[in-house]
């Protein structure tokens, strides 16, 4: 890949193996890779706090967090940014590399492999003033400090 593919910071956040194996392997150029994975970043970031509610998140780091989908998750992602097939094809293989890459550096290898036989993965970059709002036990955490429920709804109790 070229210097202009290298991956800009917070642009997307799938890198390393996992970006080259998506670029050996997927059936669009390796040269467009990059740019497929920043748009479907774009379009996923503002909804991280929707994947927080609806997904199990399997992995939280301080620039991504990993979660297990649907398996049809990715067709409408791909309607929403305009994907083809093919691209679409090769962003699930990105994300799913990424994932595998995530159970490997935490020794969960294996049950992240045996999970994505049944669902799918997706990586959220977490842009800066994000990592603020990492969701706690009750619901998620806004940046104004108050936790929300699984429905978005305040919670009026506090501990």
């Amino acid at each position: 890949m070229s210097d202009d593919a290298e991956q800009d910071p917070g642009s997307y956040p799938i890198e390393g193996t996992a970006l080259v194996k998506t670029a050996a392997l997927a059936s669009v150029p390796a040269a467009r890779v990059p740019s497929l994975l920043a748009r479907v970043q774009a379009d996923l970031g503002p909804r991280i706090d929707a994947y927080r509610r609806r997904y199990e998140r399997i992995a939280a780091e301080p620039d991504r967090e990993t979660f297990l989908v649907e398996p049809d998750h990715w067709e409408a992602v791909a309607d929403r940014v305009g994907l083809t097939e093919r691209e679409r094809d090769a962003v699930v293989r990105a994300h799913e590399a990424a994932v595998e890459r995530i159970g490997s550096g935490s020794g969960r290898r294996e049950e992240f492999d045996t999970a994505l036989e049944i669902r799918s993965g997706v990586v959220i970059g977490i842009g800066e003033g994000d990592s603020d709002r990492v969701a706690d036990a009750d619901g998620d955490r806004d940046a104004d400090g108050e936790d929300t429920d699984a429905d978005g709804d305040r919670d009026v109790e506090r501990d």
